[in-house]
């Protein structure tokens, strides 16, 4: 016999609801997504009292005071649970007492993407104590403590509590006794996973709104969004945009279709790719949002009723190469200038000729600028010779880019490298109109380049390369809380792409001087124009903007089939998915490939962790030891390896070659 006060009942017609809002940013930022929320929310709600854990700034502040009663913030202790357990001892029983339903909600979905009505009118009407929105399904053993039972429970995104429990002795007795909440994996095991069944064992009555029976799996809320929304279920987690892809890939998780149905039914998908491209990954993010556009040589997506107002920066060391990449610019569909930066007098002489030649009815003007100085290549040209340019508000979108040869590589390797990046900028005019007509539609696209480059050259799996540690540095000092992504950053390689200019600012508008980047001939891993490149979709994302890759039909079908081929050939000797598979790569370390004493360590770390430390101690200064006296020893390899120096193979090399 439960202990509940007064009868169970139905929410009464005229009643009273007061929402426990529970908000977490790390940068105290609110987006519009929880405003939009709250709005929405408003109708069903008398009072909307919004907990805030840990920072929140001024404008944040004044976004939810305009849609709550009360903003009350607190130190980010305890999580969710802490949360509302301080929250509902500060707004006080007797005052609590004058509702009839209270909802403890977080901030970790989107929405209504369905309208709030039906699903309040449906629930209102059953008389039951506690009632949730999702549901997550037992499971033997719990999967956080590897024995025992997970049980079934509401999820605590949503948990709406009528008077007749939140009155009660067991409930006060259930927040005064909640132990201290250090982890995730305490939330879910003191709160989250105990509330459901412990009040339910105590004679509370509950139902869901969208129960787990009606679904194919223990918890559709990240399995299977997209059946709970044909449903009518408001809520879309936010989970599936920036968890592991590889668990989304081995479960055929496609968030990208949950966004597609969010779209579809009216939700406005730019707030759910701007708040998590703050808050995540920009790798996984990019992988399990789909952000990657395919797109065709024909006029799909563009309006040239409202044109762009475009500007194209292009370094131009060899003078040679001129000719194509005033080419490429001409696929731009309006008028743009052109501000073309390059070495010397000579140099700007050819380019004038080539110029001269060259008729492109929308290109507005020109302005070639000889620069002080080649430090930084590309990159010093860009963050210091056209400074005023991309600091300027005069453009909507700016192409960056340049004469690229990759001499260092061969020929091959060098021309696909410029082709792989400009073909997928500024393939043609039809393509390139449909690039354009990505910035305006999507307000929040910050930048747009190609995919990551691994025909001929090892970038996969090692895109950092010697940059890590330096990139940190730098986007502590400037900011930039954005999570970096393993093991390689989403990237220009090769720095070419299109931008908006408000989106860069936090690399713009640092005062870079070409005496901060390295001589032409240092222009290697470490420098600060690698670093530089590796941060720009980190630097875009902190503030509030995303980062999409683009390909052309023809690219897309070329690099599809090569990376099949390679991932099938490396596959063949690891058992299991994708996920499984790099679990045994990662603890297998960095010696597989390695030679037969590379192949032992990585066997003796899978099999006998304990000894291993002893085991790679001792093989460390035997490896130093050998490489050092090949290199001196061996002028061939000494000659191969000093023709390599300051490329990614260069790198690969020192992180692979093992005894």
């Amino acid at each position: 016999m439960s202990e509940r006060v007064g009868e169970l009942a139905a929410f009464p017609e005229n009643g009273r609801r007061i929402i426990f809002y529970l908000y977490y940013d790390p940068q105290g930022i609110v987006d519009d997504y929880v405003p939009y929320k709250l709005e929405r929310l408003r109708p069903f709600a008398d009072h909307v009292f919004v907990v805030v854990n840990g920072k929140l700034t001024d404008e944040g502040r004044a976004r939810l005071e305009s849609v709550a009663d009360t903003v009350w913030q607190r130190e980010n202790v305890g999580f969710d649970v802490w949360g509302y357990k301080e929250a509902l001892a500060h707004f006080g029983e007797e005052k609590l007492a004058e509702y009839d339903e209270l909802i403890l909600m977080n901030y970790t979905w989107f929405g209504p993407v369905n309208p709030f009505e039906p699903m309040f009118e449906r629930m209102n009407a059953l008389e039951v104590d506690y009632w949730g929105m999702t549901e997550h399904g037992k499971q033997v053993p719990n999967p956080f403590t590897r024995k025992g039972v997970l049980h079934s429970h509401i999820q605590s995104h949503w948990i709406a509590v009528r008077k007749s429990m939140f009155l009660s002795e067991p409930w006060r007795a259930y927040w005064r006794d909640m132990p201290p909440i250090v982890s995730y994996t305490d939330s879910i095991l003191g709160h989250e996973s105990k509330f459901t069944h412990h009040f339910h064992e105590l004679g509370f009555d509950y139902e869901v709104a969208f129960p787990r029976r009606n679904y194919s799996t223990w918890h559709p809320a990240f399995y299977d969004a997209e059946a709970l929304l044909d449903d009518g279920c408001p809520a879309l987690k936010r989970r599936p945009f920036f968890h592991d892809p590889l668990l989304l890939d081995r479960h055929s998780i496609i968030a990208k279709r949950f966004a597609e149905k969010a779209a579809a039914l009216g939700y406005p998908v730019d707030m759910i790719w701007r708040n998590i491209s703050r808050n995540s990954q920009p790798k996984a993010f990019n992988t399990n949002a789909a952000m990657l556009e395919v797109m065709p040589d024909v006029v799909v997506d563009y309006d040239e009723e409202k044109p762009l107002r475009v500007a194209v920066v292009a370094h131009i060391y060899y003078v040679e190469l001129t000719q194509e990449m005033l080419d490429y610019s001409a696929t731009i569909p309006s008028e743009y200038d052109l501000f073309i930066t390059t070495t010397d007098e000579e140099r700007a002489e050819g380019i004038r000729a080539v110029l001269a030649e060259h008729e492109d009815p929308n290109r507005r003007s020109v302005d070639i600028r000889v620069l002080p100085s080649n430090r930084g290549r590309d990159m010093g040209a860009f963050f210091v010779g056209c400074a005023d340019v991309i600091r300027d508000d005069t453009y909507d979108v700016i192409f960056k880019i340049h004469s690229k040869k990759t001499v260092q590589e061969g020929k091959n390797a060098g021309d696909l490298f410029r082709r792989h990046q400009l073909m997928n900028l500024l393939n043609s005019r039809g393509y390139t109109s449909n690039l354009l007509g990505l910035f305006q539609c999507e307000p929040g696209l910050g930048m747009v380049y190609a995919p990551t480059i691994h025909i001929g050259y090892p970038t996969l799996g090692r895109g950092w390369f010697g940059n890590k540690d330096a990139a940190k540095e730098l986007a502590e000092r400037l900011g930039i809380h954005v999570p970096f992504d393993e093991p390689s950053p989403l990237a220009p390689y090769g720095c070419m792409f299109a931008f908006r200019p408000e989106s860069l600012r936090l690399l713009s508008q640092v005062d870079w001087k070409y005496s901060d980047f390295p001589s032409p001939k240092q222009h290697k891993d470490g420098s600060v124009a690698h670093i530089q490149e590796r941060l720009f979709s980190y630097a875009v994302a902190e503030l509030g903007y995303y980062t999409k890759t683009v390909a052309t039909t023809r690219y897309a079908a070329i690099s599809h089939t090569s990376l099949e081929y390679k991932l099938d050939r490396i596959s063949a000797n690891i058992q299991g998915y994708a996920i499984d598979q790099v679990h045994v790569l990662d603890a297998s370390g960095d010696f597989i490939g390695g030679g037969p004493f590379g192949y032992a360590l990585a066997y003796a770390r899978l099999h006998y962790p304990r000894w291993y430390p002893l085991i790679e101690a001792t093989y460390r200064p035997l490896r130093a030891t050998y490489r050092g006296t090949r290199y001196a020893l061996d002028p061939n390899y000494r000659r191969w390896r000093k023709s390599l120096r300051g490329s990614p193979v260069d790198d690969a090399i020192d992180e692979m070659e093992l005894l």
